[in-house]
């Protein structure tokens, strides 16, 4: 546990690391060239900055145990900085956008391109370094918030080299629209980034419910139980990284209550191996009983057993 929170801390400084050093180089070079690709590549790596402290602290706020004023936990702290990233990239967006139409009208030109192109070169061996090391905690720990940043640095590389051709097409080759044609570019990939990820976190915040796959896979292993008849009015959520799964089921009524419980405990510790870091509620009722109305009073496990069967029945991949 102490190992792989050092480790996860030392991918996360690495990021931040990174992101200041490729801070100052930008900045410079996006002053010396007046390229709009290399002033997009530096709100890209200005927002990387923001997005790494942001994360962090979003995941250790999230991280805190629960208490009497957060019973059910801070994991929402991480969609709350999310949040707050997804507004910074949108206003970046807009400014490189407005800054390429800007300059494609007056037909600016950019200048100094290899020292545009240098820097451009330094940030695509700094990231591919940031990328090998978080790719090493990753495989150790597993740890979904570092996921996320090598997901996002990858795509930096990609940015990087969009500079490195806008810059050549324009001083090398002589077209002049290549520069701002590039910026448009990179506002549009930022705008449509900004876009995708406040999906991820309006689910989170809205209490989506899990994908049908992974419900599947959890009614699974209650089909296995031989206990329970029947599942009904089940709710599940994510937050942060842990996730909350609620229901009833049916059990004998004739069960006594120190049964029962010695069945829900039995049911939690299965739930428990293939879903870890997930705090379930679960409500006995006697069989047949339905204090439910629509959607909620029906039993979903025949449905899954279905599902069990017919994926028992394929054959495996040998490989």
């Amino acid at each position: 546990m102490s190992d792989s929170h050092t480790l996860n801390r030392s991918a996360a400084v690495a990021s931040i690391g990174a992101a200041l050093l490729l801070l100052l180089l930008k900045a410079w070079a996006a002053w010396s060239t007046g390229s709009t690709a290399m002033l997009g590549s530096l709100a890209d790596t200005t927002l990387d900055l923001v997005a790494s402290c942001a994360t962090l602290a979003g995941v250790w706020v999230a991280a805190m145990p629960a208490d009497d004023q957060h019973r059910f936990g801070h994991g929402k702290a991480e969609a709350i900085a999310a949040l707050f990233q997804i507004v910074l990239i949108s206003i970046s967006a807009l400014g490189i956008a407005a800054r390429a139409v800007e300059q494609f009208v007056a037909g600016g030109r950019t200048e100094a391109a290899a020292d545009g192109i240098g820097v451009s070169v330094v940030a695509i061996v700094v990231t591919l370094t940031l990328l090998a090391w978080q790719r090493h905690v990753i495989r150790r720990t597993g740890s979904l918030a570092i996921q996320t940043d090598n997901v996002h640095y990858q795509s930096d590389l990609m940015l990087n080299l969009a500079v490195i051709a806008a810059l050549a097409l324009d001083q090398l080759a002589g077209w002049r629209h290549a520069d701002p044609l590039f910026g448009l570019g990179i506002a549009a990939w930022l705008g449509w980034g900004a876009w995708t990820a406040s999906q991820q976190v309006l689910e989170q915040l809205m209490d989506h419910e899990w994908p049908a796959e992974k419900k599947d896979r959890l009614l699974a292993v209650l089909a296995r139980n031989p206990d329970i008849t029947g599942v009904h009015d089940m709710r599940t959520r994510t937050s942060g990284n842990r996730d909350f799964v609620q229901f009833h089921v049916w059990v004998d009524p004739e069960m006594s209550v120190r049964q029962a419980h010695r069945v829900m405990d039995d049911i939690e510790a299965r739930l428990q191996a293939e879903f870890p870091d997930t705090e379930i509620l679960i409500h006995p009722d006697p069989e047949g009983l339905v204090d439910e109305e629509g959607p909620a009073s029906e039993d979903v496990l025949p449905h899954t057993c279905d599902i069990a069967d017919h994926l028992a029945s394929q054959p495996r991949d040998s490989a």
